[in-house]
């Protein structure tokens, strides 16, 4: 299986640009399926989890072109309703074709969706939510089974979960109103700027959508959308990884195609931490960041939006692994997702579990290690822990980062880290004993 190993204690310096938002790319992909007509979509990531997106519609009756970032999506058979398990079960972003299936199609039968093992994410919001505006749905052998025989209907539908409001839930409750007859308000709506992306992009097609940005969104169903050309916004969880790499290994960068309005939180927190930062306003959204003095603990509950999210909870870690003094995080979005701290104990974390919180001790330097990734983004955390690790530091399963991030190794390359892709075939020829 390819891994990648890092070699510890370089510095970073430069710039790099930051990949559009696959959180916002993904249901702009499935939005396709509400319109006849084509949708052009710029600054996609180029990732796994895109090319599972691309072959589910696929299935769907969806055709797509991608090139250089540049996706071209366009209906030309509206029959197939059918989600099937071996691609929803790669990524649980598939689950946003429910609503859109449901509500231009009248009918989907959706897999129960799989991902990161990150804890317990069921999809009961969603269910709720389109049961309220008419569908009739049934769950067996692992299918939600969804019909509107007479098209949906306006409701009022809450996304309050017990560790808050549901992102994908929102999606597919605002896309499914989009066509939906009456007026449907949405209690409890996610905040995300990615939520705010798509709800803004169903508009330019000709969407009546209100309230995006806060907690109630308002969506006036119409007979049909148009397609359209949109640019994905840039991945503010891509940005945050490359901010907290700098932080870690006490860097000063710069980086390009990034909106700090969405990292409010993190800049405060890293800011918090000694680090210091200048938005240069100009046509490329360049962020000049400072982690050189970086070295203060810091303790925080990764929340919903706008606060600290829960897909840099492990990233920061790694960050306070390496600062003097104690640090407390408890992840109140998704309370299992610790895995990543047995990984980072390898490499000489001083790290303990007390209930939902993680308890670190900054221990000042770590050493390297063979590791191995348990999700996304506790890959990435293990890239940073090894790049201010003393030695080399090995990371396996590493298909996992490829989900989310685009190229991010070669980034940080970009950057001055030293890190190198692999296969078991070269490292034993790398390996072998002369």
């Amino acid at each position: 299986m390819p891994h990648i190993v890092v070699q510890g204690g370089t510095s970073l310096h430069g710039t790099v640009r930051v990949s559009g938002a696959k959180n916002a790319a993904l249901p702009m992909m499935a939005a396709a399926i509400l319109t006849d007509q084509p949708l052009r979509l710029s600054d996609v990531p180029d990732l796994l989890d895109v090319q599972t997106m691309n072959q589910l519609l696929s299935s769907l009756g969806v055709a797509s072109s991608f090139f250089q970032n540049r996706l071209t999506l366009q209906m030309i058979d509206e029959g197939p309703c059918l989600a099937d398990y071996e691609l929803v079960r790669r990524m649980r972003a598939s689950v946003c074709v429910l609503g859109p299936l449901l509500t231009k199609r009248r009918q989907a039968t959706v897999s129960l969706p799989g991902g990161c093992n990150i804890g317990h994410r069921p999809i009961d919001l969603h269910l709720r939510g389109l049961a309220a505006m008419g569908a009739e749905i049934e769950v067996r052998s692992g299918y939600v089974f969804a019909q509107a025989r007479q098209g949906l209907r306006g409701a009022t539908v809450s996304m309050a979960g017990p560790q808050g409001t549901s992102v994908t839930g929102t999606f597919n409750i605002m896309a499914a109103a989009t066509l939906a007859r009456g007026t449907t308000v949405i209690e409890y709506a996610a905040l995300e700027p990615e939520i705010v992306a798509v709800g803004e992009m169903l508009n330019a097609m000709g969407a009546r959508i209100h309230g995006l940005g806060t907690s109630r969104i308002t969506i006036e169903g119409v007979e049909a959308l148009s397609g359209g050309q949109f640019t994905v916004i840039p991945d503010r969880i891509e940005a945050g990884t490359l901010l907290v790499a700098a932080a870690a290994t006490k860097s000063a960068i710069q980086l390009a195609n990034v909106e700090p309005s969405h990292l409010t939180a993190v800049l405060d927190l890293l800011g918090e931490m000694g680090a210091t930062m200048t938005s240069l306003g100009d046509a490329t959204q360049t962020l000049r960041f400072d982690g050189t003095n970086v070295s203060y603990p810091v303790s925080f509950d990764a929340l919903p939006y706008p606060d600290i999210p829960t897909d840099l909870q492990a990233q920061l870690m790694s960050l306070l692994c390496c600062l003097p003094g104690e640090s407390r995080i408890r992840d109140l979005v998704f309370p299992d997702r610790l895995m990543h701290v047995s990984e980072l104990c390898r490499l000489g974390a001083d790290i303990r579990l007390d209930g939902n919180a993680a308890i670190i001790q900054g221990t000042g330097s770590l050493s390297g290690a063979n590791v191995m990734a348990s999700d996304l983004r506790a890959s990435a955390a293990l890239v940073i822990a090894g790049l201010i690790a003393r030695g080399e530091t090995t990371i396996h399963r590493i298909y996992h980062l490829d989900r989310g991030y685009e190229q991010l190794e070669n980034k940080l390359n970009t950057l001055g880290a030293q890190i190198e892709r692999m296969d078991v075939a070269r490292e034993t020829i790398l390996r072998r004993p002369a």
